[in-house]
């Protein structure tokens, strides 16, 4: 008896009941949102980075890492003044020579130091020892 009882309180009041699942499903779902856009913190990140003090003694070139190397004396010179943050045109005009030229010293001063881009080249030399 308390089984049909139940069924008619069910039947009767389907729409209702459907709306309050509902509304309790948007709410909870609602206190979600809330806690994931108002509860972030505030996270810190930790870079460790070499810092390299400039040589008190006068800079000397490495001469056995230029050799394994194989960088000519042009090559050297551009590497140099990329290091001083000329563009393309300007090592020309200091050099007397053509970008085209400046562009493939450029390119071969990338495969030989193997990286992608200016920074990087002059990064690397710098380490090595080969410019100062």
């Amino acid at each position: 008896m308390k089984w049909l009882e139940w069924q008619f309180v069910i039947v009767d009041h389907a729409l209702e009941l459907y709306i309050g699942a509902i509304a309790i499903v948007f709410t909870g779902l609602g206190m979600w949102v809330a806690l994931k856009l108002t509860g972030q913190k505030k996270r810190t990140h930790i870079t460790e980075k070499e810092i390299y003090k400039p040589a008190l003694a006068p800079f000397v070139i490495n001469e056995e890492e230029l050799a394994k190397l194989g960088l000519s004396k042009r090559e050297l010179e551009v590497l140099v003044l990329m290091s001083r943050g000329l563009s393309n045109r300007q090592i020309a005009e200091s050099l007397f020579v053509s970008v085209n030229t400046i562009k493939t010293h450029s390119s071969r001063l990338f495969e030989k130091l193997e990286a992608e881009r200016r920074t990087q080249a002059v990064d690397k030399a710098k380490k090595l020892g080969i410019i100062p």
